[in-house]
């Protein structure tokens, strides 16, 4: 059994946000592959305080999770979920933003600090552990950046262009995932 975490913020307000690219990578997983495995609609989970889905590709059981925690509460989520499930960390996928990522790149990696992402730091603490994959979206930042520009910046909209741009890296996601869950 797998569990693919996709971190965001719930809510209108934060539909479209470069902080929310977790939710929206995992939706085009949805969409674009996973709907063709016979995988459930997506479904409000109080229990598990997360949007899921479930499915079983390859033979093997497929949960997508949106927690419905908030970004920096994400582990709660993760933690019900996987003790529920009785999962290793090893069997859990999390797909989040990266700021230290160039817009249009992204990185996939295993047992690695948080790096400063506090939804990663959530999941670390609630897990006990860092041995999950880590699918990390970058969205960039310029260099003069504060603190304070950086929440704006993690909440603003995506442009149009980084829209289009965002197809192109959850489409090269989708074929990462495939080969993770092969």
């Amino acid at each position: 059994m797998k569990l693919i975490i996709g971190l965001g913020n719930p809510g209108k307000k934060y539909q479209n946000t470069r902080h929310n690219v977790g939710f929206l990578a995992l939706d085009y997983v949805f969409k674009n592959w996973l709907t063709k495995q016979n995988f459930s609609p997506w479904k409000e989970s109080k229990k598990f305080q997360a949007v899921i889905s479930e499915g079983i590709l390859n033979c093997e059981k497929i949960i997508l999770a949106q927690p419905q925690t908030f970004m920096n509460n994400s582990g709660l989520s993760v933690q019900v979920l996987s003790s529920y499930n009785k999962l290793d960390a090893n069997n859990i996928i999390v797909i989040h933003d990266d700021l230290d990522i160039e817009f249009g790149k992204y990185k996939i990696q295993t047992n690695h600090s948080s790096a400063g992402h506090n939804g990663v730091k959530s999941i670390i603490e609630h897990l006990g552990t860092q041995n999950f994959t880590r699918v990390r979206i970058g969205i960039g930042r310029t260099d003069k950046q504060k603190q304070g520009e950086t929440v704006k910046f993690v909440l603003n909209k995506f442009s149009l262009l980084e829209k289009f741009k965002l197809k192109e890296v959850e489409k090269n996601i989708l074929e990462e995932l495939k080969k993770i869950l092969n």
